[in-house]
């Protein structure tokens, strides 16, 4: 399987059956054209993460993918058609197994609802989990680490990264990091993968990891 990270939180998971999409948002400014499109999985509804017009445009190219996210995702698209996800659910689907985990969106403030949010395992090998801390109850070869945020502190990060020991880690969902932001979170997202046996590679927007 390929991953092909992009702008901030969009995730291109490309087999030889199809591709599958994670997180479509606003931060990436130019979609690229995608195509063989299977599924779009949705984590919850800020627009970072699912961006309407994004997802309209990936959807006029492939009319036939599956778009997976909880409900206020559904609320949210009212009129397309949203697959409901709740954690412990399993789907597959044209070479790709999903695993969705999770129920809320990590607190920015106390004065801020929280909103669902749902971690995705794809294959049994990478585990992205939004905008959130939780963790799958099986291993994690890769993990997608979000390593910016209004509600991330680099501690609880590192805690994250060490209840997984994943046996690769990359940085997603930092797209507001400068590259003295990306060097800073980058390295204490290292230190902790490393220490457990894993493996820290950093990708630019468009790179791929094969796995």
């Amino acid at each position: 399987m390929k991953i092909i990270k992009h702008s901030h939180a969009l995730l291109e998971l490309v087999l030889d059956s199809g591709t599958v999409l994670i997180d479509p948002g606003m931060y990436q400014e130019k979609l690229p054209d995608f195509e063989n499109v299977i599924a779009v999985c949705l984590t919850h509804v800020h627009d970072d993460h699912s961006f309407l017009p994004h997802i309209q445009t990936i959807l006029k190219s492939n009319p036939e993918a599956v778009i997976f996210g909880p409900p206020e995702v559904a609320t949210k698209l009212a009129g397309l058609p949203v697959t409901l996800a709740y954690h412990g659910d399993h789907y597959e689907l044209g070479g790709f197994v999903l695993d969705f985990y999770g129920y809320l969106h990590q607190e920015i403030h106390r004065s801020i609802d929280l909103v669902e949010n749902l971690g995705v395992m794809v294959n049994s090998k990478l585990y992205y989990p939004g905008d959130s801390y939780t963790i799958p109850d099986s291993p994690v070869q890769v993990l997608a680490c979000p390593t910016s945020a209004p509600w991330l502190k680099i501690s609880d990060v590192m805690d994250f990264v060490a209840a997984i020991k994943p046996k690769q880690a990359f940085p997603t969902h930092n797209g507001l990091l400068n590259q003295n932001g990306h060097a800073l979170q980058n390295a204490r997202v290292r230190e902790v993968t490393e220490k457990f046996g894993g493996e820290f590679v950093y990708l630019e927007p468009g790179q791929v990891l094969e796995i």
